[in-house]
């Protein structure tokens, strides 16, 4: 009774896959395209090759930041809290080999200056001794000799052509360009060229100024971008405005003399705006840390 069962089990499904396999060869869902179709694409694509590249001007532009040179000078709030952990310290610390030495001689004076004084019990001395106050007074001839150097040159600092000025802030690289007709204060910035990378294009900006920056590249990626359209009357179709894409760098060394007829502007972040156009200030604050 076994074989009769499995043959009526099977016709049903037998039926089931014969229609699902009608169905499937009946409508297959595939999509035939014409030679028609492929070739207008072609010949769409191949029009809009030879009509050019984009119609934007891509330019690279280096942010070149000095960073602090010294620590910044503490606020209130930072005061009051270095005084705190100071207390703390000398509240908890130990006293030094150079204290305790001190302590030592101290009591062996006084033992001296006692009448029951014996100086058999002493082990050196017959040694010459340089106590430890001898020691302190040496080191304060020379600390009244020392003089540190200014935090504060006000005839460097007002100086914004000298990378040298404001030693405790960060400070950023502006050059004067032509653009258009008219002078510009910018960050130094070139046209990009056929078969090079953005990168490269800023790299080649700062060899092109007369100064040789040592410089770092952060990176390979620009971090900010900056597009402005021509006015309607020079504005063609295949120049329609410009991008210009930011890369940021930091000075490895110390500058080399300033050329005389350079014209360069180091800046803090807090005094671009007197120079730089609010929208192009707009994108490059984004990205300027005034550390």
């Amino acid at each position: 009774m076994a074989a009769p069962c499995g043959r009526m089990a099977s016709r049903p499904l037998f039926r089931f896959l014969s229609r699902f396999s009608g169905i499937c060869v009946g409508h297959t869902g595939i999509r035939h395209f014409s030679r028609a179709s492929v070739s207008r694409t072609t010949a769409k694509s191949e029009t809009e090759g030879e009509r050019g590249g984009s119609p934007w001007t891509l330019m690279a532009a280096v942010c070149l930041q000095r960073l602090p040179v010294i620590s910044a000078d503490y606020n209130p709030m930072e005061q009051r809290f270095k005084d705190m952990l100071h207390q703390i310290e000398l509240e908890k610390s130990v006293l030094s080999d150079h204290e305790l030495r001190l302590l030592e001689e101290a009591e062996r004076m006084s033992r001296k200056q006692a009448g029951d004084y014996d100086s058999d019990k002493e082990d050196d001395v017959d040694q010459e001794i340089l106590l430890a106050q001898d020691m302190e007074d040496t080191w304060e001839q020379k600390l009244k000799s020392f003089q540190p150097a200014p935090r504060v040159r006000a005839d460097v600092d007002k100086d914004l052509s000298s990378p040298e000025r404001c030693l405790a802030d960060s400070l950023v690289l502006l050059t004067e360009q032509q653009v258009g007709g008219e002078k510009m204060w910018l960050l130094p910035q070139t046209q990009w060229q056929e078969g090079e990378t953005l990168r490269q294009t800023a790299e080649r900006a700062l060899a092109s100024l007369p100064a040789g920056f040592k410089v770092t590249f952060l990176g390979n990626a620009p971090c900010g971008v900056y597009k402005y359209k021509l006015p309607k009357a020079i504005r063609t179709e295949s120049c329609v405005g410009t991008k210009v894409f930011f890369f940021k760098a930091i000075l490895t060394d110390s500058p080399p003399p300033k050329p005389e007829k350079a014209l360069f502007l180091w800046l803090k972040k807090n005094e671009l705006e007197k120079y730089l156009k609010p929208a192009y200030m707009l994108k490059v604050g984004n990205f300027i840390l005034d550390l």
